[in-house]
């Protein structure tokens, strides 16, 4: 007997057993067969007649460096080999130096995968490149550039207050003044203001990309353990089945029958959301710029994406310019959403950047404004047609406008 499904499908009622055997021995049963089978590649090592002996070569990354102190250097590494590796000696200069190993278990090796920290102590002059080497026990040398260092900021209160102020300045009062335009969104036409949808999703459009070709770029540079590409894919793809998934179950509360799923409001706090994650990856771009001392780069930076925010403000509003206005309360928590993870992105960048983290970050807010450039295309083609010469050139402005303020920031 079969009865409809929640998903569009049916549910057969089967009594029988499989092949006589409990349901739950069913299911595992391929499992178990597949555990014995890899357990039997172990014991027989069918492979072995074509090991050469040769041994694989260490594999070992400077991830990033913090400068405490003009007087130390600290070098993160990560063993990205099948092997674990020992540091035997250490370089500066071209002169060998003392250094301690922190967090590789109590010594100077390390474990497949394992991170550590290498403590030099070194009065190193700031602005004056300066080269590090690491030998290891087999020979290897791991050699990494440290360009133009300055001192590295400490977990304090001026940096966090400062940091939050930046925040706000870049973040939230730009998408704040942005989304001012609500009143002048609400007295336009379905037409034009599926134009302006059009010219939000052309901005999502070009975020997506320039967030994308980033994050590629810094996954060059997350060790090879962690596998930056497929770490980046990873988090395009989760990110956008993530959001689907949310968006999956309100069209399903809309159609039945829920007033609140079927408003744009829905929409508004997905193309918040998308927004926000994109400005988080802002935001450790500005921390990890004053945290490595690029001061000058930082105040560009902050000028730079301010203007660039303000062209998300329409963005965030405009699928609730028709319908029932939102409570105001609402408007705050979209321009929060959308802009305050800037503030949260300072600290992490400030205090404990890493490209592993960024490539991530940077892939999840890809992934969640595909989605919500979607949406927005469902939201114009309810009662508009989503290819119309004006929906077309204003999303082609969209992508302009981006990429025109995106110099502010380049420049």
């Amino acid at each position: 007997m079969s009865k409809p499904n929640t998903d569009g499908g049916t549910t057969v009622n089967q009594t029988e057993r499989p092949l006589g055997l409990p349901k739950w021995v069913a299911a595992l049963l391929p499992i178990l067969l597949l555990g014995l089978i890899v357990g039997g590649f172990f014991v027989a090592t069918p492979f072995a007649s074509l090991d050469n002996g040769g041994a694989p070569l260490p594999d070992v990354s400077v991830t990033h460096t913090t400068l405490p102190s003009e007087e130390t250097v600290v070098l993160h590494v990560t063993n990205n080999g099948p092997d674990e590796v020992t540091i035997s000696q250490v370089l500066v200069a071209e002169a060998y130096w003392d250094y301690d190993v922190q967090g590789a278990g109590g010594d100077n090796t390390l474990a497949p995968r394992e991170s550590a920290q290498v403590v030099i102590p070194y009065h190193w002059n700031p602005g004056w490149d300066l080269e590090v080497a690491l030998l290891l026990s087999d020979g290897a040398t791991v050699h990494h550039t440290i360009i133009a260092p300055s001192q590295s900021p400490g977990l304090t209160t001026d940096l966090l207050v400062t940091m939050a102020v930046i925040g706000l300045f870049v973040g939230v009062i730009p998408v704040a003044l942005g989304m001012l335009w609500f009143p002048f969104l609400q007295s336009m036409s379905d037409r034009w203001l599926h134009a302006i949808l059009a010219f939000s999703a052309g901005i999502l459009a070009f975020l997506a990309i320039d967030a994308g070709f980033e994050a590629f770029e810094l996954g060059e540079q997350v060790p090879g353990a962690f596998e930056g590409p497929a770490l980046v894919a990873l988090g395009i793809i989760g990110a956008l089945l993530a959001v689907q998934s949310v968006s999956a179950w309100r069209q399903g509360r809309a159609k039945a029958g829920d007033a609140r799923a079927q408003s744009g409001l829905w929409v508004a706090y997905l193309v918040a959301l998308g927004i926000g994650l994109h400005n988080l990856a802002e935001g450790l771009a500005i921390g990890s710029s004053f945290a490595l001392g690029r001061v000058s780069l930082g105040a560009f930076l902050v000028i730079g994406f301010m203007l660039h925010n303000v062209t998300e403000g329409p963005a965030v509003v405009a699928p609730v310019a028709r319908g029932e206005r939102p409570n105001i309360l609402h408007f705050v928590g979209l321009g929060f959403i959308a802009g305050a993870p800037v503030i949260l992105g300072g600290w992490l960048g400030s205090l404990a950047f890493s490209p592993t983290l960024g490539a991530f970050f940077l892939a999840v807010g890809v992934g969640a404004i595909l989605q919500v450039i979607w949406e927005l295309r469902e939201m114009v083609s309810r009662n508009g047609r989503v290819g119309s010469a004006l929906n077309l050139v204003t999303f082609l402005v969209g992508l302009v406008v981006m990429y025109v303020t995106d110099l502010f920031v380049a420049l």
